[in-house]
C-alpha cells in the first residue's frame, strides 16, 4: 500500500533551464532521511508540462537510481493525448517505478465517457498500477465521482489524487468506493481533515520544504490523531496557503532556493517569484520554523 506524505517534488534546474541532476539526486537523498513516504517525480509541480519526453524519462530514471527501493516513487505520466499517456506510462513502468500518478486529459476537455475511457485504455495496455487525478482548476476538467466509481472496477487502477480541496466531495468517493480503491488528498490546507476521515495520503507540494513535519502530519492522520494532526499542522497552514501565492511550482521553488536547496531554474512560461510575493513566502518559511 502507498500511503502517508508523498511530495510532489519539484525538478530542480540551472539558471538556463536544464534540469540539475545534482540538486535532483540531493533532493532524493533528502527526503529519504527526512522519512517522506514516496517521491511523485515529474508531476505538476515537477514541470511536467514542458519537460520533453527523454528529459521526463530522465528524471525518473534518476529518481529511481537514488531512491534504489528505500522509498516509493511514482511517475507523473498523464497527457491530454491517450497515447502519449500510453507511452510515458509504458516507459515509466518499465524503468520499475511503484505507480504512475495520471492527469486528467487538460485542455481539450473530455466528457465523463471521454475520461473513463482514457483511463481504461491506459490500465488496459501498461501493467503498472494507476493512481487517477483530479485537479480541475488547472486542467479545465473534472472528473465526476461517478466515473471514479466506473473506473474503481478497472485493474490496475488503484486510486485517486484528489485535489479539489473538498472534504465533504472526498468523504462521499470514500464512502461510496468502500475500500475498493485509496484516494489521496491534493490539497496541503485540507489534508490532515481527509486523512482523519479515511484518505491514505497526501501528495504535497508542502512537504518539499517541510519533509520531516508532513510526513510526522501524515502518520499522525493515519494514526486517527487528531489532536496531533492539528498540533502539527498549525505551524505549516501559512506554508499551505502562501505556496501557491503565485502559480504552482513557482513559490515552492524559490522556497528552496531559499532555503539553499536549489538553484534559480524555471523553465518558461513560468517565471521566478516576484518581489511582492517573496516576503510572503519567506514570512510563511520562518513561521514553520524552516528559515
Amino acid at each position: 500500500m502507498i500511503a502517508g506524505s508523498l511530495v510532489a517534488m519539484v525538478t530542480p534546474m540551472h539558471p538556463d533551464g536544464a534540469v540539475d541532476d545534482a540538486a535532483l539526486a540531493a533532493l532524493v537523498e533528502w527526503h529519504v532521511q527526512e522519512g517522506t513516504h514516496g517521491i511523485v517525480a515529474v508531476g505538476t509541480t515537477g514541470e511536467s508540462a514542458t519537460l520533453d519526453v527523454d528529459e521526463h524519462l530522465q528524471v525518473i530514471a534518476r529518481v529511481m537510481q537514488v531512491a534504489a527501493g528505500r522509498i516509493k516513487v511514482i511517475a507523473g505520466t498523464g497527457a491530454n493525448s491517450t497515447r502519449e499517456a500510453i507511452e510515458l506510462t509504458a516507459a515509466a513502468a518499465k524503468l520499475g517505478v511503484d505507480a504512475c500518478l495520471l492527469v486528467t486529459p487538460y485542455y481539450n476537455r473530455p466528457t465523463q465517457e471521454g475520461l473513463y475511457r482514457h483511463h481504461r485504455a491506459i490500465a488496459e495496455q501498461v501493467d503498472v498500477a494507476q493512481i487517477l487525478y483530479n485537479v480541475p482548476g488547472r486542467t479545465g476538467v473534472d472528473l465526476g465521482n461517478e466515473t471514479v466509481l466506473r473506473l474503481a472496477e478497472v485493474p490496475g487502477i488503484i486510486g485517486i489524487k484528489d485535489a479539489t480541496g473538498q472534504v465533504a466531495r472526498g468523504v462521499a468517493l470514500m464512502h461510496a468506493l468502500k475500500g475498493r480503491i485509496a484516494v489521496y488528498s491534493g490539497d496541503d490546507a485540507s489534508a490532515g481533515e481527509l486523512m482523519l476521515r479515511g484518505a491514505r495520503g497526501n501528495i504535497s507540494v508542502t512537504a518539499n520544504v517541510a519533509p520531516a513535519a508532513m510526513a510526522q502530519l501524515c502518520q499522525a492522520a493515519l494514526a486517527g490523531d487528531e489532536a496531533g494532526v492539528l498540533r502539527l499542522d498549525a505551524p505549516l497552514r501559512a506554508l499551505h496557503r502562501d505556496l501557491f501565492v503565485e502559480s504552482s511550482p513557482i513559490p515552492v521553488k524559490w522556497a528552496l532556493h531559499a532555503m539553499g536547496r536549489i538553484d534559480t531554474g524555471i523553465r518558461l512560461p513560468l517565471t521566478w517569484l516576484t518581489d511582492a510575493a517573496q516576503g510572503v513566502v519567506r514570512a510563511a518559511l520562518q513561521q514553520a520554523g524552516l528559515l
